[in-house]
């Protein structure tokens, strides 16, 4: 079953955790060093500025084959190497910056934006022109297209396609929603 949900956890608002690691108190969620592990990318040395977040992103090169790049190939754009980890990938011109994380198994492509706190994991897919920011989290066998947008606390995870919209929203620990199933297998879920 494919789901939406909000995270659970402390009351205090995603803003003042931000604000609260930016003046390195406790409480946010900065970006962890990885392990000393072998990665399947590297940053090479072109890199552009972001017309949509004015950053300075470098492009990734595949080190080894894997399922999405064989070694050589040229992937997305990514402002650090945290970005993107395990067996990950980002094509095209597709951009993931901030403490926005990409691993597992998923994959960012076309003209796709990953940011802020995000986290894409998991066997999930952004693409097309789809955007995925704030604290969301796509993950699972999740899709994430076309114009669709996933911000704020959302959770989108299960088999979900998501086309075109915004999708942002909590769904309480015992709280019910309703489902509906549409015609191409997706389900919605609302309350």
């Amino acid at each position: 079953m494919a789901k939406i949900g909000r995270r659970g956890g402390s009351k205090t608002s995603p803003k003042k955790v931000r604000a609260a690691a930016a003046n390195g108190k406790k409480g946010g969620r900065p970006m962890k060093r990885l392990k000393k592990a072998k990665m399947n990318h590297k940053l090479t040395s072109e890199s552009k500025v972001s017309k949509f977040s004015g950053k300075v992103l470098f492009r990734i090169e595949a080190t080894v084959d894997f399922k999405w790049a064989k070694k050589g190939e040229k992937g997305g754009w990514v402002e650090r190497i945290e970005n993107v980890s395990g067996d990950a990938w980002v094509s095209g011109d597709a951009e993931v910056y901030g403490n926005a994380r990409v691993s597992g198994d998923a994959w960012v492509s076309g003209d796709a934006e990953v940011y802020g706190d995000a986290r894409v994991y998991g066997n999930a897919r952004v693409y097309g022109d789809a955007e995925v920011y704030g604290d969301a989290e796509v993950y699972g066998d999740a899709e994430v297209y076309g114009d669709a947008e996933v911000y704020g606390d959302a959770w989108v995870y299960g088999e979900l396609k998501l086309k075109i919209g915004y999708y942002f929203g909590f769904l309480v620990k015992g709280e019910k929603a309703k489902e509906i199933k549409n015609h191409d297998g997706t389900t919605l879920l609302f309350k």
